[in-house]
């Protein structure tokens, strides 16, 4: 098994039209910010995830930066700043 659960949350859940999905880890995808290249890739809407200001990544529940190691077996969760008043 060579996946990674890739989960979606708030507005980008919302434009992409998924919570989440398995995907097999690309051969030569080795960090959350390449796995987010990778994605938004596919093109409209997944370019959101390029594009979206400051996006927000986190592999196993852990805050990281794209420069962050992803690995077969990780969770990897993409999402928006949260905002409030």
């Amino acid at each position: 098994m060579s996946k990674v659960n890739v989960l979606y949350f708030a507005s980008l859940r919302e434009s992409l039209g998924v919570s989440g999905e398995e995907l097999e880890l690309p051969a030569g995808v080795a960090t959350a910010g390449a796995l987010r290249d990778h994605l938004a890739g596919r093109g409209d809407p997944w370019g959101a995830l390029k594009t979206a200001k400051n996006l927000r990544i986190a592999v196993n529940q852990s805050m990281v930066s794209p420069e962050a190691p992803v690995a077969v077996g990780d969770e990897v969760a993409f999402f928006p700043p949260v905002t409030g008043g």
